[in-house]
């Protein structure tokens, strides 16, 4: 699972944004994102640089990121 500290998320279009992008990647991919703190957990197989560069891609910057 990774953790990753994502800028810009303000809303439910967000929330879709950021699911969708890691999802693209990987369908199997489950996306957790807690509008409030900001914070995207992701149980994925992918690499942690593709999740990364997914949200990246999307629009939203990564300002801290985590993998466990």
């Amino acid at each position: 699972m990774y953790e990753l500290n994502v800028l810009k998320m303000n809303c439910g279009g967000c929330v879709r944004g950021v699911t969708q992008a890691v999802q693209a990647l990987d369908g199997a991919a489950r996306v957790e994102v807690d509008l409030a703190s900001k914070k995207v957990r992701v149980a994925t197989d992918m690499d942690f640089d593709a999740v990364k560069s997914a949200i990246i891609n999307a629009g939203y910057p990564v300002i801290e990121a985590a993998g466990s």
